[in-house]
């Protein structure tokens, strides 16, 4: 007789059995009661951690893939941040219920994105409660040259990479219980985080961060971190065409500025590096566009085509509290 099986332990097999990996630097992954991971000699480690939780950071009916996808993306997001080059990640799921075929749909979204950018599933845990997704990533960077926020100095231009806005659109749509653009839900889904573009500015870039809660309260924290302020152009903000199509110019302003979810990299460089910022754009593919500067104070400042300053009821998303 077969000794009687455990639903958890049987979700962990299930995953230990998808998440194959050809990484030569991970000793010891999933299966005990920790990874071993061989750090490589002359680098530093970068960790970030992410909670997901359903209701809050994603509606509850996305797709199961698309949830794998966007817990490991928005880790991967913060490497990016950082400069850092990702390599492992560990995850751990809370689900209302021992659901083999949604783990099934979840591993394939979150392993097709860790393919992607060669990272190795090492561990973690299954537990039962609401449905919540928490994912650490890690990676490394050359010794001291890891992004942060608190480089930026008076003169520095300010640049975004991608587009702004299509996420929070897909979310205003969904919440306005009408039809969603596909477009904008695949913004909104699968967020692509800048991996290349983060390799690449540590040379560059004064100062960094992933724009997750709306662009100008994640500036606001490098402005406070460089104890500095800011001034950005609306109308230099990029904006894709599906968001002119479904909204209207006041609304694509207060989603492009605060409404967060893209994902995408704000970070500055001193405004004589203008042409090595085209040559990262050039090398990555990736579109980026100098939206402001910063400037003397602590305030960060949004203004018109007509230098007319303009003040959102708040500028992006806030965590704890009852605010919609």
């Amino acid at each position: 007789m077969k000794p009687p099986t455990r639903p958890e332990f049987d979700l962990i097999a299930r995953i230990r059995q998808r998440a194959s990996h050809g990484r030569g630097d991970v000793v010891l992954g999933i299966g005990d009661d920790a990874a071993v991971l061989a750090v490589p000699a002359g680098r530093q480690l970068v960790v970030a951690m992410d909670t997901l939780n359903a209701g809050v950071h994603f509606p509850g009916d996305t797709a199961p893939g698309d949830i794998g996808w966007k817990s490991l993306a928005v880790n991967l997001s913060d490497l990016a941040a950082m400069g850092a080059e990702p390599a492992w990640c560990t995850l751990s799921l809370s689900l209302p219920s021992a659901d083999p075929a949604w783990v099934d749909a979840f591993l394939e979204g979150f392993l097709d994105l860790a393919r992607l950018h060669d990272v190795a599933l090492v561990g973690g845990d299954t537990t039962r409660g609401p449905l919540s997704v928490c994912v650490a990533a890690h990676g490394w960077v050359e010794p001291g040259t890891a992004l942060r926020r608190d480089g930026a100095r008076p003169g520095d231009l300010v640049w975004v990479t991608g587009t702004l806005g299509d996420a929070a659109g897909a979310l205003a749509q969904w919440r306005d219980g009408g039809g969603v653009d596909a477009r904008l839900r695949a913004r909104l889904d699968r967020p692509v985080p800048r991996i290349a573009v983060g390799r690449a500015l540590p040379p560059v870039a004064s100062a960094c961060i992933d724009v997750s809660d709306g662009l100008l309260a994640d500036l606001g924290h490098v402005c406070a971190a460089s104890g500095v302020g800011a001034e950005i152009l609306l109308d230099a903000l990029p904006c894709p065409e599906v968001l002119r199509e479904c909204f209207d110019a006041a609304a694509r302003r207060r989603l492009q500025a605060t409404g967060g979810d893209d994902y995408e990299l704000c970070f500055t460089t001193r405004g004589t590096l203008r042409d090595a910022v085209a040559a990262i754009a050039a090398d990555t593919g990736v579109d980026i566009a100098c939206i402001g500067r910063i400037v003397a104070g602590r305030e960060v400042e949004a203004f018109d085509a007509e230098g007319r300053p303009w003040r959102p009821d708040r500028p992006g998303h806030e965590h704890f509290t009852t605010q919609e």
